[in-house]
């Protein structure tokens, strides 16, 4: 039987870091394996739209709150030809994907996507193909998207029913273009110059854009650190966001490690910012170049078993994910709220099937994953003023990170609300957590959500056995809360504070 422990918190009002980007809690659609096709898109399907969208899916997405979506791709887009997925459907050619190996039938192209954002209530975030293309076709595509009238590309999208300029704000410059994996890999040399050219062109097409030049594919990555340095040294003017990815996995029963990935995520962002502000200096620049984590997840063993190759629709990395995943989740999401003064726009990679968010049967029901729901609560109350947090916590010993802080938490003040969010990382033992927060003046706890389950447990189209909780665990005394932590836990509190009634559920 495992043992209690304390930890100490504290915030204070002063001590603010940064207000938090909206971008934070984006998603990420991809022509992957069954995230485009059966996922958000399935003509027939009993809940489809007249354009052959998912309502069901569109529903649990906007209860996500997405503020953007990033599409189309990912290892995808350096082989996509952009002007194979718009006008006629039935002109559209089947071409041969070489990221993922399947058919891709064009039957969702750049209209229809803006077209299910506009569903989904969330801005879309267009990634440009660095890969096989180049300068020329990425230009073309912000012709077709941003300008009004009058020139080729625009007159184009007028003659396919869409008039008026979709206004398309944030751009990818191409996508993991150091990975083996990617077709058309480039070294750091050959990417900045592309990149660099391209980021120019674009922006003569639309001087409004903000574009996300890429970083290493991974913290892992030989080429991390000197491929930032590298690119942001030719792209440095041009550049608003560099971006990060990373896949957190469970190794064997490892679980202290797991559920300590938002430490790992953290060392990468601070490596990655590091980067950003060498390039800063040796440019001597004003300009601080900010992250996009615009892939993103955690991973685990329990998969959907793969189809075969050269299918229209192939089911590829369908996790089924545990109590235990969404916890490891939630602390991802507490890293980079930590990190709001530089991370801001993070992609959770992917919306549906493939590592999603929500499932689908094809013909059949919808559901959300375990994942859905830290996810889901930590867009919708942390949106506000991230503070700096103080953490006094028994260290946690891992095989991965070494020790690490048992306790993690990150503190964000919205009107008349303080919302925190918090980790126990030991797999073992119970957590007493004290927070001091006496300088924002707060009144009671007003809620106070876990997740009901056990570690293995997973939801499906029949039962939703990981969900919120209202648990009823926090009090508030003479400005310190208290709450008791099961191990390996998630936990958000809102507090009522002395600025006035927090805001209505």
């Amino acid at each position: 039987m495992g043992e209690r422990f304390r930890a100490k918190l504290s915030a204070h009002p002063d001590y603010a870091l940064s207000m938090i980007d909206d971008r934070l809690y984006g998603s990420f659609v991809e022509h992957m394996a069954r995230c485009v096709y059966t996922g958000i898109y399935e003509p027939g399907h009993p809940s489809a739209d007249e354009m052959g969208f998912r309502t069901d899916v569109l529903a649990l997405a906007r209860g996500l709150n997405l503020p953007i979506v990033r599409y189309p791709g990912g290892n995808f887009v350096s082989g996509y030809r952009w002007e194979d997925g718009i006008g006629p459907k039935e002109l559209r050619p089947r071409r041969a994907e070489l990221a993922w190996q399947a058919i891709e039938t064009n039957q969702i192209g750049t209209d229809e996507f803006m077209a299910w954002c506009a569903r989904a209530g969330a801005k879309p975030m267009l990634a440009v193909n660095l890969g096989t293309r180049g300068l020329e076709a990425a230009a073309n595509l912000v012709e077709y998207t941003n300008f009004p009238k009058g020139t080729r590309y625009s007159d184009l999208r007028a003659a396919n029913g869409h008039p008026e300029p979709y206004g398309v704000k944030y751009w990818c410059l191409g996508n993991e273009m150091d990975g083996p994996w990617q077709i058309a890999r480039k070294t750091a040399e050959e990417y900045a110059r592309i990149a660099e050219e391209t980021a120019k062109a674009m922006k003569w097409v639309d001087p409004t854009i903000e574009l996300v030049a890429c970083g290493s594919s991974a913290y892992g990555m030989d080429t991390m650190g000197r491929w930032e340095a590298t690119v942001l040294e030719r792209c440095y003017e041009h550049v608003e966001y560099i971006s990060a990815h990373a896949y957190y996995g469970k190794e064997g029963d490892d679980a202290a490690s797991y559920l300590s990935v938002g430490e790992e995520a953290s060392r990468y962002i601070e490596a990655v910012v590091a980067a950003c502000d060498y390039a800063r200096a040796i440019k001597r620049g004003t300009k601080r170049i900010m992250v996009s984590f615009d892939e993103w997840n955690v991973t685990n063993r329990q998969r959907v078993p793969e189809t075969e190759k050269w299918a229209e629709v192939r089911s590829i990395g369908e996790a089924v994910y545990t109590r235990e995943d969404a916890v490891a989740a939630g602390g991802v999401l507490i890293s980079f709220l930590k990190h709001a003064d530089r991370v801001k726009i993070a992609c959770q990679a992917q919306l549906v099937n493939l590592l999603g968010l929500i499932m689908t049967e094809p013909g059949d029901a919808a559901w959300r994953q375990t994942i859905y729901h830290p996810f889901a609560l930590t867009s919708r109350y942390g949106r506000g003023e991230s503070i700096r947090t103080a953490i006094v916590s028994p260290k946690l010993v891992t095989k991965r990170l070494g020790e690490v802080d048992a306790i993690d938490a990150a503190c964000v003040k919205s009107a008349g609300e303080l919302t925190l969010f918090l980790i126990n990382r030991d797999p073992g033992n119970e957590a007493l957590v004290e927070a001091d927060l006496r300088g924002f003046g707060p009144k009671r706890a007003i809620g106070c959500v876990s997740l009901s389950g056990e570690p293995d447990d997973v939801n499906d189209a029949a039962r939703e056995a990981v969900a919120p909780v209202e648990t009823g665990a926090a009090k508030v005394d003479s400005g310190t809360l208290t709450l008791a932590m099961p191990p390996a836990s998630w936990a958000m509190v809102r507090i009522e504070t002395a600025e006035g009634s927090a805001r209505a559920d």
